[in-house]
C-alpha cells in the first residue's frame, strides 16, 4: 500500500486519539472530496465518539461494523447449538454469514432466537444467544455490507489487524522483553514513524530541535580564532 500512515498510543484517551485521527483526515483530504470510512467494532463508546469528532472535518463519514467482529458473535451462537469444531457449526456460520452479507441481519436474529426456543436452551447458552441477537440488532444500521461492497468500501479491518501485528507485536513482544508504559509508548511512536516512511524526516527535525535546545539562539555565538 502507498501513502499509508500507521500509529498507536498507549497513554492518551480515546477522545485524544480519535481527535488526532480527525486531524489526519483533514490533512490528507482538506477539500473533503474523498469517501471516508470508519471501521470499528461494536463498542458503543467508540461509535459515539467517531462521528462527532469528524463533523465539520469532512462532509460525510460511513461508519461500518467490522465484519470479523460480527462473525465472532455468530461463532459463539453456533457453539450453543452444535459442538465446537463440528461441521454443523461451520455450516451454520457459513449460511448466516451469507445472509448477513446480503443484508438479512433481521432474519439471522429472528432465526437464532427461534432456534434457541425450539431447542429449549436455557442458562448461559440462552444468555449468549440473546446477547448476540441484541448486539446484531443494535448494530444493524452499520451492517449494510451488500451496499458497502457495491460501492467498493472495506467491510473488515484486516489491514488494521495486520498493522497491529507489524507495528506492535513483532517489535514489542519478543522473547524476554518487558516494557514500562512510557518506554513502550516511545518505542511505538518511533516504529510508527519508521513504518510510515517518515523516520528520516523526523530524525532531521529531531536533530534541529536538539541543537536549538542545547545551543539556543542569542546565548551562543561562533568565535573566530
Amino acid at each position: 500500500e502507498e501513502h499509508k500512515r500507521v500509529w498507536a498510543d498507549l497513554i492518551r484517551s480515546k477522545d485524544a486519539v480519535i481527535a488526532e485521527g480527525a486531524q489526519e483526515v483533514k490533512r490528507v483530504d482538506p477539500g473533503g472530496i474523498k469517501t471516508h470510512v470508519a471501521l470499528c467494532d461494536g463498542e458503543r463508546a467508540l461509535q459515539k465518539r467517531i462521528l462527532p469528532a469528524l463533523q465539520g472535518v469532512v462532509p460525510e463519514v460511513v461508519l461500518i461494523l467490522d465484519l470479523m467482529h460480527a462473525l465472532e458473535k455468530l461463532w459463539k451462537v453456533a457453539y450453543c447449538f452444535y459442538p465446537e469444531g463440528s461441521e454443523e457449526a461451520t455450516g451454520w456460520v457459513k449460511e448466516r454469514t451469507l445472509w448477513v452479507l446480503k443484508g438479512k441481519v433481521s432474519q439471522v436474529v429472528k432465526g437464532m432466537r427461534n432456534s434457541a426456543t425450539k431447542r429449549g436452551l436455557s442458562g448461559p447458552k440462552r444468555e449468549t444467544v440473546d446477547k448476540v441477537a441484541k448486539y446484531l440488532r443494535r448494530n444493524q444500521h452499520l451492517m449494510k455490507y451488500e451496499e458497502y461492497m457495491r460501492k467498493g468500501l472495506p467491510i473488515a479491518s484486516g489491514c488494521v489487524e495486520g498493522a497491529c501485528k507489524n507495528l506492535i507485536k513483532d517489535r514489542m513482544e519478543r522473547s524476554g522483553m518487558r516494557w514500562s508504559l512510557s518506554g513502550g509508548d516511545a518505542m511505538i511512536r518511533l516504529r510508527s514513524l519508521y513504518l510510515s516512511g517518515d523516520l528520516d524526516d523526523y530524525w532531521e527535525f529531531h536533530l534541529t530541535e536538539e541543537s536549538r535546545r542545547l545551543y539556543p539562539p542569542g546565548r551562543w555565538e561562533v568565535v573566530g580564532k
